[in-house]
């Protein structure tokens, strides 16, 4: 029954290598965006630490900036 899943008619050598291919696509997707957005998360913090504090009192009050914030888990 499992050889049965596992074989597909001759055909398992070919379903299971590109589901495994697939498979390795996705996760390397995922890690090579999560390594960017570390970053570019970063270097905005960065960015935003080195403001003035006129330049950070009108930053803090743009809706952008709350978004980017909020979601970087930097405190306001």
């Amino acid at each position: 029954m499992i050889s049965d899943l596992i074989l597909m008619n001759g055909y398992g050598l070919y379903v299971w290598s590109a589901f495994a291919f697939t498979l390795l696509g996705f996760l390397s997707l995922y890690v090579i965006i999560s390594l960017q957005l570390k970053k570019e998360q970063k270097r905005f913090e960065e960015n935003f630490s080195a403001l003035t504090d006129e330049k950070y009192n009108v930053a803090i009050n743009q809706e952008i900036y709350k978004e980017i914030l909020k979601y970087s888990g930097s405190k306001i």
